[in-house]
């Protein structure tokens, strides 16, 4: 049996104490949310119960605001036991801004951020995800790899180059329904090189010796028995297939929360022997972008759960423990989301300015409507990095283009002066000239 390193609640909600537990006053106090919006499990809330209040009656009342509101899902936990959520007004409004933000993120009139949403991002969130994992190579030499699609030299490496071609396998596969040979395929991919706790990509785990623990040798989870598991996930399948749209009478469950329910589940369910946690985040991805979030395809969410791991410990150990209450989940998970897309319009808020700056540089000369958008960035990273060295390749990956058409911007950029081709083996190369700022001028 699991040890929580959480304290667990004095009760779960039991109907036989309403008349011992049941006070209108405490009802009308204590609601599913604090004051402030939050969804508190019972170790930090009984440190925020009035004075003179007795916390359990509190607690009880809480309870029994959040049995009203939630919504029972097909899922079940190893004791078949379902799993539920519930939607306060205050997850609501973050779900909304979720949805709005994501349609306002990209305008079609805002070409210069439209631009910079490119592949580099998504080895962001390649890099970010593997790191979450516990691999250890550094951003530089990661992009690095990945720009010139270098074979990995090591298992770290390994690893990152599997995120991104999982994520680049997740656009291909958005339209399809979730198949228990879909996990398969995302999580072969994901380990692809990977025998950690004898690990087989694409394979489920063959046994029960398997439990999460934390750094104290706690035992957090014990997933449910291996010979369950397929039964388990073609259940998941249905439930991620099923049209949740409200339609006449039928059941509406917002887009955002399915996927992030569908996180959730991978995990708890964890299903391999390695690589549970990115096989959970690749089907919040393919989710998302099946719902027609095309924007999640540049929101890295792995580089915030990073930052704070044991916060996302926690989310599944409250939403596992107090009764099978997702809701829990559902509030950390919409802060990261928040959180990724206020880093994402920071970055590409950052990329305009410098973006602006080098078309101020432009104005008044011959190359202002000459140069295309790839060729006008290469050239700000080169006046910004004196002697930087390009390749075609590198500038293939980076902007989503074909190697023969990088070739010929770079070519180009020769031909200008603005750049010097040498040859580095049987590799050619593109310098960025130390006098850049000067030549520009030359064209005015």
């Amino acid at each position: 049996m699991a040890k929580s390193i959480i304290e667990k609640a004095p009760f779960v909600l039991d109907f036989s104490q309403i008349k011992e537990m049941h006070d209108i006053e405490y009802s009308m106090t204590y609601r599913e949310v604090d004051g402030k919006g939050r969804y508190l499990y019972w170790d930090k809330f009984k440190y925020r119960v009035h004075d003179g209040d007795d916390s359990q009656k509190a607690w009880w009342a809480v309870k029994f605001a959040r049995f009203n509101i939630r919504k029972p899902i097909i899922l079940f936990d190893k004791d078949d036991e379902p799993f539920y959520y519930a939607l306060p007004d205050s997850l609501q409004a973050k779900l909304y801004t979720i949805s709005e933000r994501s349609r306002q993120g990209i305008t079609p009139t805002d070409t210069i951020r439209q631009e910079y949403l490119i592949s580099s991002l998504i080895a962001e969130e390649a890099i970010s995800s593997s790191q979450l994992e516990g691999a250890s190579t550094t951003r530089k030499v990661a992009k690095e790899m990945l720009a010139h699609k270098r074979k990995p030299k090591n298992k770290d490496e390994e690893m990152i180059l599997n995120n991104y071609l999982l994520m680049q396998e997740i656009k291909r596969i958005k339209d399809e329904e979730l198949s228990v040979d879909m996990i398969l395929g995302l999580h072969a991919i994901a380990t692809k090189g990977s025998n950690e706790n004898g690990n087989i990509p694409g394979r489920l785990r063959v046994n029960d010796e398997i439990v999460i623990m934390d750094r104290d040798d706690n035992i957090l989870h014990e997933p449910p028995k291996y010979d369950v598991l397929i039964s388990r996930l073609q259940r998941l399948c249905d439930f991620a297939n099923e049209r949740h749209l409200g339609e006449g009478n039928g059941e509406f469950i917002n887009p955002i929360v399915k996927a992030m329910i569908l996180h959730f589940m991978i995990g708890y369910e964890h299903p391999f022997a390695d690589g549970n946690g990115r096989t959970a985040r690749a089907l919040f991805y393919w989710y998302m972008l099946k719902s027609g979030f095309d924007f999640f395809e540049y929101i890295s969410i792995s580089s915030l759960l990073k930052e704070a791991p044991k916060q996302y410990t926690l989310a599944y150990l409250y939403s596992e423990t107090d009764d099978n209450d997702l809701t829990y989940f559902l509030y950390y998970q919409a802060d990261i989301i928040l959180r990724a897309i206020d880093a994402l319009f920071h970055y590409l808020e950052k990329k305009s300015e410098e973006f602006e700056a080098l078309t101020e540089i432009l104005k008044g000369t011959s190359l202002a409507e000459t140069l295309n958008f790839v060729q006008k960035d290469i050239v700000k990273k080169a006046i910004k990095h004196p002697g930087r060295v390009f390749n075609a390749l590198e500038v293939s990956v980076d902007y989503d283009i074909s190697a023969n058409t990088a070739r010929k911007y770079l070519n180009a950029l020769v031909e200008y002066r603005l750049l010097v081709r040498a040859k580095q083996g049987k590799l050619i190369t593109y310098i960025a000239p130390a006098n850049l700022q000067e030549l520009l001028k030359s064209y005015a």
